[in-house]
């Protein structure tokens, strides 16, 4: 199931999308009778309420993409008319892996890591599918990293990698923008990584299910049309059960929580000194990963 958020009216609200449009979770779920009050349901919601609300919804979605009415109460939305939110809107974490790519890690001339390499973005970062993206006035070097990106479903503390997928509750597309002159001033990489709105993700939250092995996706990234990354998940040093399991062995990971996973080659900074083009104002990314949409931004001033 491909779960998204929208604004509307100023309040953000969830939606399933289906072939036939975007089934309004709120409206679906209290027209059968699930949820009661008046207070916006958000993702956080959605995924407590465990796989009986999730099942239930995925059924409503097959009913509206057949074309059944689903309820005379409900409307099915036309999604190129809304304005889309971050997929996963308050992550408690979000956690990062660098250099997690083989083929990544030898154009940039870094020794291949024996343990995962994590940092971290703020919330301030998240932007949603066609969110504009601000170039910070401090960087010249603002850099796109295609990645999938990990969203929790339930509290991991000590999880074994055969265990691990268990705690998933799905995945999206993101991009990793890295200011690279930022990042590289110092030993710790967070200044250039969490400028506002360099954490896009979406447009969907894919559930776990849908996706099924997320070690073999094939994953892309083009800027103003042009292919600059093209790969597969499957070039990743650390599988994403492990990530999940390594994360867990040393904090706790809870629902919402967002890992993402690392970018393949391609990026600008792996290119020859002279040959660097950075991100300029104008310029569209966009992110592809099988299985999960396309993520498009266009970078601002």
């Amino acid at each position: 199931m491909k779960i998204l958020s929208y604004i509307q009216e100023g309040v953000t609200r969830l939606g399933v999308h289906t072939e036939a449009g975007i089934l309004d979770v709120e409206q679906a779920l209290a027209a059968s009778g699930l949820v009661k009050g008046t207070r916006s349901l958000t993702l956080q919601d959605l995924i407590a309420g465990g796989p009986e609300i999730l099942s239930h919804l995925n059924g409503l979605a097959v009913q509206a993409a057949g074309g059944v009415d689903v309820s005379e109460s409900i409307a099915l939305l036309d999604e190129s008319a809304l304005q889309l939110a971050p997929c996963v809107q308050s992550p408690g974490k979000i956690i990062c892996v660098g250099l997690n790519y083989r083929k990544h890690a030898e154009e940039t001339n870094a020794p291949i890591p024996q343990t995962p390499i994590l940092f971290s973005k703020f919330n301030n970062a998240l932007a949603a599918h066609l969110e504009p993206v601000p170039l910070p006035a401090a960087s010249q070097k603002v850099d796109y990293e295609a990645e999938l990106v990990i969203v929790m479903g339930r509290t991991a503390r000590n999880v074994s990698r055969e265990e691990a997928y268990k705690y998933v509750y799905g995945y999206c597309c993101g991009n990793d923008l890295s200011a690279r002159d930022l990042q590289m001033r110092t030993q710790q990489w967070l200044l250039g990584k969490t400028c506002d709105k360099f954490a896009p993700v979406g447009p969907y939250l894919v559930t776990a299910d849908e996706v099924g092995d997320p070690n073999r996706l094939a994953i892309s990234c083009t800027v103003n049309g042009e292919l600059r990354q093209s790969s597969n998940t499957a070039d990743m040093i650390f599988k994403c059960d492990e990530m999940i399991s390594y994360i867990s062995l040393h904090f706790t990971l809870e629902p919402g929580d967002m890992i993402m996973t690392g970018t393949p080659e391609g990026v600008m900074l792996g290119y020859p000194q002279e040959q660097q083009v950075y991100l300029q104002a104008g310029d569209t990314v966009t992110v592809q990963i099988e299985k999960l949409g396309q993520l498009t931004n266009t970078m601002t001033i």
